[in-house]
């Protein structure tokens, strides 16, 4: 069929011509027309896509995602792959959309260079297709990714680049907003005021709210939606699934900012009293959760610093007390032992039970996976500085060489002494 055919009698040839270069879009009237002269449904003639194949696609990608939030990362990633496999370039959109599904799903499990790999590449695909995709919420992924991964400087560049986008656009609510205050207290340290401001002002906007549990009701939903499916009733099984996922969405946006909240009350530039209402906040919503202890554990270290700083070691102790029953190995729970340490050697009394205790905690992580370990450099770092007031000067040179090991530095630079390579490493 020529263009001038297609056009007939209501529209010109050479309207036709721009609406297929792609640079005129059909109103609606328009793409029905043309849909019923080529014999086929305005939804495909519009996605390149059937209506059944569609709402079916759109559901798979509502249950992946699901999957991806309440279920399990590794069946997520395989359901979005084989929604883009489906899907192939037939509807551009939905293909992309379950690409970035699958990158979150590779990042959950772990899987950094697969991850980054492939939001790295729906990012430049974002630079040339914006109407596909949203290039912010893959820069702060990417932030994020690259922090895991020890690339600290590529993951400051992302969430400063993440940073000016949102700032631009003046967001400061919303689920972004606090994926990238999550980002930004991670990469930027404090010495970043723009973007420690960005933290504490969506922290002020957003509070810490009180996070219930509703996963009954959304694994409930989900079932609801999967058995309509299984019932041919589509249109049903996408409204459930919509449902089960708003369902979830206020408890990962609340908490994200509990996350983000007790990392803030741990910068020392945080004032005190702010900081313990953060820390506080941060504590009552991950003790109210279920399988949250490792957060719960970290809040209740970041209050027990808090109590340290504001000259309360006796309530400091007992709030990393409670940190250590609750953790498992990790550097969080090596804090807590420094932190009753701290206290023990302010009291005059022998801290040598709780330095050892965080040393054998920091030596059975082993060496980072991924180039560095930030946090087990500093509580490294921290355990020699202590070892040295308690006049162990061996265990401090010890700790100090595993804090360099943590940090990526495998040996010592020639001439230069230990201390002056920490302080150096530090800055």
């Amino acid at each position: 069929m020529s263009q001038a055919q297609l056009a007939g009698p209501d529209l010109s040839d050479s309207y036709v011509s721009l609406i297929e270069s792609g640079k005129r879009t059909p109103t609606p009237v328009v793409a029905r027309l043309l849909a019923e002269r080529l014999g086929c449904t305005t939804e495909f003639l519009l996605h390149g896509i059937e209506p059944r194949q569609r709402i079916d696609t759109e559901l798979g990608l509502r249950h992946a995602e699901l999957e991806l939030q309440h279920g399990d990362a590794a069946t997520a990633a395989e359901r979005f792959t084989e929604i883009v496999k489906a899907a192939d370039e037939e509807n551009a959109m939905l293909t992309a959309q379950a690409r970035f599904g699958r990158a979150r799903a590779l990042e959950a499990q772990g899987r950094l260079g697969q991850a980054v790999e492939a939001f790295e590449r729906l990012r430049r695909e974002a630079a040339a297709h914006p109407e596909r995709l949203a290039d912010l919420p893959l820069t702060v992924a990417l932030s994020r990714c690259y922090q895991r991964a020890g690339d600290r400087l590529r993951a400051r560049d992302l969430a400063a680049n993440a940073l000016a986008q949102a700032s631009r656009l003046a967001i400061m609510q919303g689920e972004l907003a606090v994926d990238l205050a999550a980002a930004l207290i991670e990469t930027q340290g404090e010495g970043d005021s723009a973007a420690i401001t960005f933290v504490k002002q969506v922290l002020d906007v957003s509070g810490v709210p009180r996070v219930v549990d509703r996963s009954g009701e959304i694994h409930a939903l989900w079932q609801a939606s999967i058995a309509a499916a299984a019932g041919e009733d589509s249109a049903l099984a996408v409204r459930l699934a919509d449902d089960a996922i708003m369902a979830g969405r206020t408890g990962r946006i609340g908490r994200q900012l509990a996350v983000t909240a007790m990392r803030w009350a741990k910068l020392e530039t945080s004032s005190i009293d702010e900081a313990e209402v953060l820390a506080a906040a941060a504590t009552t919503v991950f003790a109210g959760l279920p399988g949250t202890a490792a957060e719960h554990g970290e809040s209740l270290v970041a209050h027990a610093q808090v109590r340290l700083r504001a000259g309360e070691p006796t309530k400091a102790g007992e709030l990393a007390g409670a940190a250590i029953d609750l953790l498992a190995s990790s550097p969080i729970k090596a804090e807590a032992h420094l932190v009753i340490a701290k206290v023990s050697m302010g009291l005059g009394a022998d801290a040598s039970a709780h330095l050892d205790a965080a040393r054998d905690v920091l030596a059975g992580l082993g060496r980072p996976m991924y180039g560095s370990d930030r946090q087990a450099a500093r509580s490294w770092r921290e355990l020699g500085d202590l070892y040295g007031e308690a006049n162990a000067p061996d265990r401090q040179t010890a700790a100090y060489r595993r804090a360099l090991e943590a940090a990526g530095v495998r040996s010592f630079m020639a001439g230069v002494t230990t201390d002056a390579q920490i302080k150096h490493g530090s800055s």
